[in-house]
């Protein structure tokens, strides 16, 4: 009889590594998309509450974007950034693009885009809603919600 070593842990010769350069990739995306965000909307952005309302800050970047053919496309950029980094983590490369990764980033993504939209539902009767970056969006709430959820479909490409 054959004794087995306890000490080695028991690997799935078919998956792949847990940290791959597309997954760092799409890591970083995330991340700088969300700083894009709470940058802009901490430091940049003008809070409309304040009277009188002070100077916008930030550098001009931010400022030459904030309303560029009536829209904020600071919001856009971060969003963006976001989306691309979890559509590239739905590559079989990475731990969410695999195995039951892919089933926890496509109802992930599902149930945030839900979530989203709800809470947009929920608090848009009020004329300034207290939930960060909600109360600038106004309607575009629901295309960020349904950007989530299609990214959720790119998850749901790769399940077997």
């Amino acid at each position: 009889m054959a004794r087995t070593d306890s000490s080695k842990e028991y690997r799935d010769p078919t998956a792949g590594p847990t940290f791959s350069v597309r997954f760092v990739i799409a890591l970083v995306l995330m991340a700088l998309g969300i700083a894009w965000i709470a940058y802009y909307y901490l430091v940049v952005r003008v809070d409309p509450s304040i009277i009188p309302a002070p100077e916008a800050g930030g550098p001009k970047l931010f400022e030459t974007l904030t309303d560029w053919k009536g829209f904020n496309w600071n919001y856009v950029g971060g969003f963006a950034l976001v989306f691309i980094g979890l559509a590239l983590t739905a590559h079989p490369s990475t731990p969410l693009g695999r195995g039951r990764g892919v089933v926890v980033g496509m109802l992930g993504c599902f149930l945030i885009g839900l979530i989203w939209i709800c809470t947009y539902y929920v608090v848009s009767d009020d004329p300034n809603p207290p939930i960060p970056v909600l109360n600038d969006l106004g309607n575009y709430n629901l295309v960020v919600g349904i950007a989530f959820m299609a990214v959720g479909f790119t998850f749901a490409t790769r399940w077997e």
